[in-house]
């Protein structure tokens, strides 16, 4: 569950990553062991695949503007990813995890990838909002540095959710803390801007 978890919510900050951290892992090295509906992730065409898509996402999400559109794309494309992600790790053998389905046994196969949709888009709606955030307070200069940040969290995420799921936990718990923070920051962004308004009407 954690495993899912972790990769589900890398994907929400970005698509590919978590996708092709897991194939490579589970075609060179035996970290993890994807069943069989999952193998098709270590196939090499489709990590060529991942990794070109990879570029032009990590390309497109640092320039100001363009970031938006990438994110109002990526609105389809991220949670799917999150759900292919959490369906794949929640049914894999891992260094740490054995005899993973047993959990999602008696509840179907979509039941995992119904539930990383859900918490990738999470994860993306959260990014998606707090983006032109950072690209009006910075005049567009921590678009690239916003998400270098979210792509090495999406890294990091993605690793220790198959090596060390137990830290996931440790994401979950700043994310809640961090949700209620940035929702109180941007109310305060809108009544300052409201403030601004009637002021200027009033002059």
């Amino acid at each position: 569950m954690l495993t899912g978890t972790g990769l589900a919510a890398s994907a929400g900050l970005n698509a590919y990553i978590p996708l092709l951290v897991t194939g490579l892992l589970a075609r060179y090295t035996s970290v993890i062991d994807l069943p069989g509906g999952w193998q098709w992730l270590g196939n090499e065409w489709v990590l060529g695949i991942l990794a070109v898509l990879l570029a032009v996402e990590v390309v497109a999400d640092k320039v100001p503007v363009v970031d938006h559109v990438n994110d109002v794309v990526q609105t389809v494309v991220r949670p799917t990813a999150g759900g292919l992600a959490f369906g794949a790790g929640s049914a894999a053998d891992t260094v740490t995890v054995s005899d993973p389905d047993s959990f999602f046994s008696s509840t179907g196969q979509w039941l995992p990838v119904l539930v990383g949709v859900l918490i990738a888009l999470g994860v993306h709606l959260l990014k998606s909002a707090a983006r032109p955030v950072i690209n009006a307070t910075t005049a567009g200069f921590g678009a690239p540095v916003a998400s270098t940040a979210e792509d090495a969290t999406s890294v990091l995420m993605s690793l220790v959710a198959i090596i060390l799921p137990v830290l996931v936990l440790a994401f979950l718990a700043g994310f809640v803390l961090f949700l209620p923070w940035f929702l109180r920051r941007r109310a305060d962004r809108r009544r300052e801007r409201r403030a601004a308004r009637e002021a200027g009407f009033r002059v």
